[in-house]
């Protein structure tokens, strides 16, 4: 508020309102507005609201109309003398200048308030934002540590998936060896099958001789491969050996015609 501003800010501490029609004036050069100034000289004995200063005068209270009438301005200080009317304006100016540096005082007091909580604020502000970068600093620290156990993690799935490669191609390439030696043990025990001699074969005697039973299959192993065998060695022995009747002694051998 400047000095040539034409309105004053009721003292009361909860309002601070500016003062327009009626305004309660005190001898402690308080003013407040109508409203509390009512409420609060209302009582006896009267206390300023202000300053906390008994008021018990006959004027120490005064409801003045802040925008007087021409007339009441022609008729207010008619017939004193000019010290008297220059007393009572420096007093009413006194009053003024008072108001406006109670106002700056109290404009001061409230920007100290406001620079105080602006500094706990920023105060505040600045430990915030060091926990926070205590908190970024361990977090970044924690994503490197994931990083780098991804990392261990992917190497040892790239080793797991090499090994599982390199089993399937010696699994894939052991089931080609099997199905080869099945199929050639196949082929083996069909031909051996055809050499076989049948049952009921005659020999030169000319009497019916029962064939041998076959033998089951063998698997003779010899270092790492497998052979196919349908005959063992007394087997073989027999199968080509031809069996003739032995002469009976003490006979002699006619020819029969």
């Amino acid at each position: 508020m400047s000095l040539y501003d034409d309105s004053l800010l009721c003292n009361y501490p909860k309002c601070r309102t500016k003062l327009s029609g009626f305004a309660w004036v005190t001898a402690c050069s308080h003013a407040f507005c109508d409203q509390h100034g009512s409420g609060e000289f209302s009582r006896s004995p009267a206390i300023c609201p202000a300053c906390s200063s008994a008021l018990s005068g006959k004027l120490d209270i005064v409801r003045t109309e802040l925008s007087p009438s021409e007339d009441y301005k022609a008729m207010v200080l008619a017939g004193l003398r000019p010290d008297v009317v220059l007393d009572i304006s420096a007093r009413a100016l006194a009053f003024w200048s008072y108001q406006v540096h109670q106002e700056r005082m109290y404009q001061e007091y409230s920007l100290s308030r406001a620079e105080a909580q602006v500094k706990q604020m920023d105060k505040v502000l600045t430990q915030q934002n060091q926990s926070r970068e205590l908190e970024l600093t361990g977090m970044r620290g924690e994503i490197a540590s994931l990083k780098k156990v991804m990392e261990e993690y992917k190497r040892k799935y790239s080793e797991v998936s090499e090994r599982l490669m390199e089993r399937n191609r010696q699994y894939q390439k052991l089931q080609g060896l099997y199905d080869s030696l099945r199929l050639r043990n196949m082929v083996v025990g069909v031909g051996d099958k055809d050499m076989l001699p049948q049952t009921g074969h005659q020999d030169f005697t000319g009497v019916p001789r029962q064939g041998t039973p076959q033998r089951s299959p063998q698997f003779l192993s010899e270092g790492d491969g497998r052979f196919f065998s349908c005959l063992d060695a007394d087997g073989a022995k027999s199968f080509f050996q031809f069996s003739s009747p032995a002469p009976e002694r003490g006979r002699p051998f006619t020819r029969k015609f």
